[in-house]
């Protein structure tokens, strides 16, 4: 492994020289790299023409990670970025890459994989020095102006990479091989298998060592720092724990929630929840609106704190995050300017009354595909269940510009957009599983078969792509030959895999297809090895099993006429089925799902001109109900 030798920096080797320097940033997509465009540094945006001006200098290369809601990287951009002389000494002996992890998620992850081989403490910013040929040969985080407890300055660190390109280059050389044969060996296609004979077994002991990880004294997990993890919380409400509403219940009454706007911050520092880091991200507050929903619709003590979080959680969706054109934007940052100075959450100290003096954080309006497929799912699911017509209002304006503006002509996927502008970034299993997810909750509960039209066009095109993004890898990376795995692991939201099975079991449950559900079954299988003994990270994999494993539970209510009535009894008795599937339509729109091949609505009627429900296990229905107080009844025996 490379060994850097630092050097002192000398102001003699070069002063800065800004002339005819391109700003290349101005026009980005991210606001992340905008952001970054009126630097000393000579920024190039992710793509060929950077690695070119790297061999043709025969110079190393820069690529630095980051996002816009990412605390240490605004502040290394003001400490180094935005120095004139470690920009002078950046430019004159390197190329530089500005990436947003947000709009291109592969170059970060294969870029993070290979900082592992450099340092344990990850995380962004993400500085990764690569050869032309785009082969990581050293990473850093975070990089101090002056040494700091061992830590070397930037201009060190920029100073013993160059000398090691300079006088060690065979060594380099060997270290991006061997780095990049790693990472080439790591990416393997994603894993099939059987689910294990004693899946249940190991599905109740994974649930055990989650109760296990649980802080008795604040709620959540373990100690410091503390994350919501909310796949883990879906998988708790599924099984029944009550570890899932008591955890819920603490964050809401913690200092992670902001009690006045609405909404969660991405993590708290300390274990009692205190010392949050104030970007709030819409993953989190996406998959927490349908978790908070979830125990909102459930008639114990918690309903109601549980809905007034609910409310936050989807007016912070709706009033900070969505944009004009009806996508949501990406997160709010942290931080913001109080009285004339800069400060880290100072916004989220202030009452109300102090807020409206003041200019809020800025939000990062990128519309992500993925991430906004989060969302729509959980502002349909929720606002059918909360009976809040404006939430599935949002979701459908949402949905409508993805589907306008992110699918291309052939039928894949576009990942990001803000405005009236397009990213080249290629898009992942993420988009795809998520996006298709979002489309699937909002036909169950508009009726509208084309949303789950589209979402099945989307899956079958990962299926036929052999589980992969139908609209290829990253280009510079595919052209580089720079392997990546496929990652299962989920934290903060499902993984690709994840959320591609999610949709796909539900595409099941619709059509009744088998082979959706056998492709989850080996792909799950596949992954479940990995999960079960690592619960923490695996929370929407371990809920995929629970579904796999338990009957299949549908629920299709039918109105007579061409509109839904909002104050329908029928409708209204049905929208607490919140832990499986809940269809509901006019006749006329079931007759337009059969046509479309979704054979659980074939021959789905009105009886006798009243709204009329229709509850099945495996596809084996009851007797069609026509009083709200018998579907009550059949769903409490559920």
């Amino acid at each position: 492994m490379l060994v850097l030798r630092r050097r002192g920096f000398s102001a003699a080797q070069g002063e800065p020289t800004l002339r005819g320097m391109a700003n290349r940033l101005h026009d980005a997509i991210s606001p992340y790299l905008r952001s970054h465009a009126d630097n000393p540094v000579d920024w190039f945006a992710w793509g060929t023409e950077a690695f070119d001006e790297a061999k043709r200098r025969d110079v190393p290369v820069l690529v630095s990670i980051g996002y816009s809601t990412c605390h240490w990287c605004h502040v290394m951009a003001r400490e180094s970025f935005s120095d004139p002389k470690l920009a002078a000494q950046l430019n004159s002996r390197f190329v530089a890459i500005k990436v947003d992890r947000e709009e291109h998620p592969e170059v970060d992850s294969v870029y993070l994989a290979a900082a592992a081989a450099f340092t344990q403490g990850l995380g962004w910013p993400l500085n990764v020095f690569v050869t032309p040929e785009g082969k990581a040969f050293f990473a850093g985080t975070y990089s101090p102006p002056i040494p700091v407890q061992g830590h070397p300055s930037f201009a060190q660190v920029l100073d013993a990479v160059d000398d090691a390109w300079r006088s060690r280059r065979d060594q380099v050389d060997l270290t991006a091989e061997a780095i990049s044969d790693a990472l080439a060996q790591a990416a393997v296609a994603t894993p099939v298998g059987a689910l294990p004979a004693d899946a249940l077994d190991r599905l109740d002991q994974a649930v055990r060592e989650l109760e296990a990880y649980e802080d008795t004294t604040y709620g959540g997990f373990g100690g410091a720092p503390k994350f919501p993890v909310a796949p883990v919380l879906s998988l708790l409400l599924r099984r029944g724990s009550p570890l899932g509403a008591r955890t819920l219940l603490a964050m809401s009454r913690s200092p992670l929630r902001d009690p006045i706007e609405g909404g969660f911050f991405r993590y708290s520092v300390n274990r009692d929840w205190s010392d949050p880091h104030y970007e709030r991200m819409i993953y989190d507050n996406a998959l927490l609106l349908d978790e908070y929903s979830r125990l909102a619709s459930t008639h114990n003590a918690a309903a109601a704190e549980a809905h007034d979080t609910a409310d936050g959680i989807a007016s912070f969706l709706i009033s900070v995050l969505q944009q004009p054109e009806g996508g949501f934007g990406s997160a709010q940052d942290s931080e913001s300017v109080i009285g004339g100075s800069r400060s880290e959450g100072g916004y989220y100290a202030l009452d109300a009354a102090g807020r409206a003096a003041e200019t809020p954080p800025a939000v990062d309006a990128k519309v992500l595909t993925g991430w906004n497929g989060l969302a729509i799912a959980a502002l349909a699911r929720s606002g059918f269940a909360l009976d809040r017509t404006d939430w599935i209002v949002a979701a459908t304006r949402a949905a409508d510009y993805l589907l306008e503006s992110h699918v291309t002509p052939d039928g894949s996927l576009l990942r990001a957009s803000i405005g009236s502008r397009r990213s080249d970034a290629a898009a992942t299993l993420e988009d795809y599983g998520a996006f298709a997810g979002g489309l699937l909750a909002l036909a169950s509960v508009t009726g509208r078969a084309h949303y789950a039209s589209s979402a099945r066009r989307l899956i079958d095109s990962v299926f036929d792509a052999g589980f992969t993004a139908p609209g290829g890898r990253d280009s510079v990376l595919a052209a580089q030959n720079i392997a990546a795995a496929v990652d299962t692991a989920e934290g903060a939201y499902p993984s690709g895999v994840s959320a591609v099975c999610s949709a796909a079991l539900t595409l099941f449950d619709l059509t009744g297809e088998a082979r959706y559900r056998e492709i989850v079954a080996k792909t799950v299988g596949g992954v479940a090895t990995e999960a079960f003994p690592r619960p923490i990270g695996y929370g929407a994999t371990l809920e995929l099993v629970q579904r796999l494993l338990e009957p299949t539970e549908q629920l299709v209510v039918v109105t007579p006429g061409t509109a839904v009535v909002a104050s329908d009894p029928m409708v209204d008795a049905a929208r607490p089925n919140t832990e499986s599937l809940t269809v509901v339509v006019t006749e006329t729109q079931a007759r337009e799902w059969a046509e479309e091949g979704f054979g659980l609505l074939d021959g789905r009627v009105a009886s006798n001109g009243r709204s009329t429900a229709y509850l099945c296990t495996d596809f084996v229905c009851k007797l069609p109900i026509t009083e709200p107080s018998d579907l009550e009844l059949a769903l409490r025996s559920v």
